[in-house]
């Protein structure tokens, strides 16, 4: 049992060092704080109103660059929005379908089997308007990061605080933002650097957490970049919070059914232990 801990924490520690090298290597990038999120541990769940704010900054701000692909508009029934208000977000959107009866494509309001359409039309062309760098997919974009979406990590690592996990990785990159490089970084820098300042390279800009340092988007929010229908104020911080929490779904949106599962097939387990137990012990109570 021992060497079975020893060898599954090997393998989290393998995967943790292959995501975070190029940080490394790019200069000690900070470990991103660990969070308490709603849907971590054996009993959690989605915060249902926190993501439908998330999934509207996502639409209103992320959208435009940032594609869905693995997700279906109809799988907002798993954030609570009913059929009418789905089949509104889907007519918003345009699809591209076809060939027509004459083998021409054409667009058509969206239904709600359609996945989310990406905002460009290829890979090239995103990169293209992006300054060369395509923006990434956002389905997965939660497992693809820091500690991924296992919560598991976090308590059998049993690291100070809880290690982060990949939607932790995404809140402080929103939030990480800084206009100018932070003077104590600096001094940092130039400590472990011969004394050399880090340089920002034209057209990026400074985000703490970011691999390197230097990103090509600039900073997706602003203060009351949205307005949220339910009055919540649209900080920085909680457009970053709700939109991590959407984002969470999208990678997992079967993790409550998961867990459901998970808990029902324990509690039959245990009963199944204890219905064989006391089997065992009525075949052999005559036997001393």
């Amino acid at each position: 049992m021992k060497m079975m801990k020893l060898i599954a924490v090997a393998a989290i520690a393998t995967g943790i060092a292959a995501s975070s090298g190029a940080a490394l290597a790019a200069g000690d990038t900070p470990t991103p704080p660990s969070r308490q999120w709603s849907f971590t541990g054996l009993f959690g769940t989605f915060d249902r109103a926190a993501a439908q704010r998330g999934f509207q900054v996502y639409k209103n701000v992320c959208s435009a660059c940032h594609s869905l692909n693995l997700i279906s508009i109809r799988n907002l029934h798993g954030l609570g929005y009913n059929d009418d208000e789905i089949k509104a977000v889907a007519a918003g959107y345009q699809v591209k379908d076809g060939p027509n009866d004459d083998g021409e494509m054409f667009e058509r309001p969206g239904r709600p089997a359609d996945r989310f359409p990406s905002p460009f039309p290829n890979a090239k062309a995103a990169a293209a308007a992006n300054g060369g760098a395509a923006p990434p997919d956002l389905s997965l974009i939660t497992k693809a990061r820091a500690g991924g979406g296992d919560s598991a990590i976090r308590v059998s690592l049993k690291h100070p605080g809880g290690y982060p996990l990949g939607v932790d990785y995404i809140y402080a990159l929103l939030t990480g933002y800084s206009e100018k490089v932070p003077a104590d970084f600096q001094k940092n820098w130039a400590a472990h650097h011969d004394g050399k300042p880090f340089e920002l390279p034209d057209g990026k800009h400074f985000n703490m957490y970011f691999p390197g340092h230097a990103i090509s988007m600039a900073p997706p929010l602003a203060e009351g970049g949205v307005e949220y229908g339910d009055g919540t104020k649209a900080t920085v911080a909680q457009m970053a919070s709700d939109i991590s929490m959407f984002l969470a779904w999208t990678a997992e949106p079967e993790l409550e059914a998961r867990k459901n599962l998970g808990i029902k097939v324990l509690l039959f387990l245990l009963l199944l232990t204890a219905m064989l137990y006391a089997l065992k012990r009525k075949i052999w109570s005559d036997v001393h």
